[in-house]
């Protein structure tokens, strides 16, 4: 059994608030959905039936307010087709945000609104990584 990856540990989310908060910086995002949301008890969606994928729907639009207002960005979105190094695993999607710096991140995801939406990003989601990248200028060759 794989472990799954939904939300940053404690250890993971203070390295990150340890890193400069003035730069820009991108998050890859790779996300493999559950069949079935999985919402907690009691919560407004349970019941709806709703599949991971309309669950991350709902988490993008009640999120992207939130997301668009602190200056964030998605620069890149993909669908998976194959891993061709790494483990065998299949993800469904994959998108790359961009902040204006870690500061505006740490301002979107301790946004009381943005703490109601993400339970729907953590009932749809099975899987995830989300990497902190300082963006490079594009071009050039692989070096």
């Amino acid at each position: 059994m794989m472990t799954s990856h939904i939300d940053p540990t404690r250890e993971a989310f203070n390295a990150f608030k340890a890193l400069p908060r003035d730069q820009p910086i991108h998050m890859l995002n790779l996300l493999l959905y559950r069949d079935e949301a999985h919402y907690p008890e009691g919560h407004h969606n349970v019941g709806k039936g709703w599949t991971g994928r309309e669950a991350y729907a709902e988490y993008g639009r009640t999120s992207g307010p939130i997301f668009r207002r602190v200056g964030g960005s998605v620069v890149w979105r993909g669908a998976f087709q194959n891993m061709l190094t790494g483990p065998a695993r299949e993800w469904h999607d994959g998108f790359v945000a961009a902040y204006p710096n870690a500061g505006a991140f740490l301002e979107m995801v301790t946004d009381p609104e943005y703490q109601n939406a993400v339970v729907n990003r953590q009932a749809a989601v099975e899987d995830s990584r989300l990497i902190r990248f300082s963006p490079g200028e594009p071009g050039g060759d692989f070096g």
